[in-house]
């Protein structure tokens, strides 16, 4: 397969319009990709150490790129697109859009043992058939790591789609993507003047009763923003630039004062009540 970047101009747009995200994730940036590029600098290497859904990573689709994300699921599902594309499309192709098959496959966490005898395959097309047949498409976890979210009930909830699939395989092919999965402090380690960062953290919470955090069962609460503010001024002490998302609360606008804050609006779809879905205010940090 010809590499993204060894392609025509015309070829190669129609292939990255095909590289897209394929899992729907909360805080996913798909609709506001196009305001976050206005803002995305010349960079060396691209890093984005909360990958979550990819929007941002895949509309860009760097040459070289370090991606990575905590969440094990999560990195399971793109390294078994990459290396094992067939047999996770057959894999899916076995999956049901009924009630009683999904809390069948949801349940698969709950015996550990069992579950860590799955392939990498299975577990991955688990994730994928999961977050689209689930409710609104929330992945969420509890304390124990297990999938708690219920059933969709939608009629066509595409869960195969060759396409996607074999378009963001060959991408990640390329030998210029690194995968990880660990901490996003040790995912930036690598990181040099004049390479970049996107930022996409779970987000501070608008109040308490909003407060997410069940991406990951380990949680991402003020500590850890501080933490990650902390790795920020490390960057930019050495050149690196950086271009974080986060919610617009004064804990971030303080947080952060020392650095550029742009306010933009995003409408959250994923959500697993509605009164908490529509247009909220969001900001976009730099240090360029």
């Amino acid at each position: 397969m010809v590499l993204l970047n060894e392609m025509s101009g015309k070829d190669n747009t129609l292939e990255k319009k095909s590289v897209v995200p394929i899992l729907k994730w909360v805080g996913g940036k798909r609709q506001l990709f196009n305001e976050i590029k206005k803002y995305i600098p010349e960079y060396k290497i691209y890093y984005e150490p909360f990958l979550g859904g990819g929007a941002v990573f895949f509309g860009l689709q760097p040459e070289r790129a370090v991606i990575n994300d905590i969440n094990t699921s999560l990195m399971c599902v793109y390294q078994v697109i990459r290396d094992h594309t067939d047999e996770l499309i057959e894999e899916l192709k076995q999956h049901k859009n009924e009630a009683d098959y999904f809390y069948k496959i949801r349940n698969w966490d709950r015996d550990k043992e069992a579950y860590d005898r799955k392939s990498d395959i299975q577990k991955a097309s688990r994730i994928i058939y999961l977050n689209k047949t689930c409710y609104n498409g929330l992945f969420r976890v509890n304390r124990a790591g297990e999938f708690n979210t219920p059933f969709g009930r939608y009629k066509n909830p595409g869960i195969v789609n060759e396409k996607v699939l074999r378009a963001m395989a060959d991408y990640l092919r390329h030998p210029g993507i690194t995968l990880m999965n660990t901490d996003f402090e040790e995912a930036l380690r690598g990181s040099q003047k004049g390479d970049f960062v996107y930022f996409d953290p779970p987000y501070d919470p608008v109040s308490d009763s909003a407060n997410f955090t069940g991406y990951d069962m380990r949680g991402f609460d003020r500590e850890e923003q501080k933490r990650l503010k902390l790795l920020c001024d490390v960057l930019n002490k050495k050149g690196t630039k950086f271009l974080l998302s986060n919610s617009a609360t004064d804990f971030i606008f303080d947080l952060y004062k020392e650095y550029k804050i742009k306010i933009i609006k995003a409408k959250r779809s994923v959500n697993s009540r509605a009164d908490r879905r529509g247009e909220v205010d969001e900001v976009l940090i730099r240090n360029y």
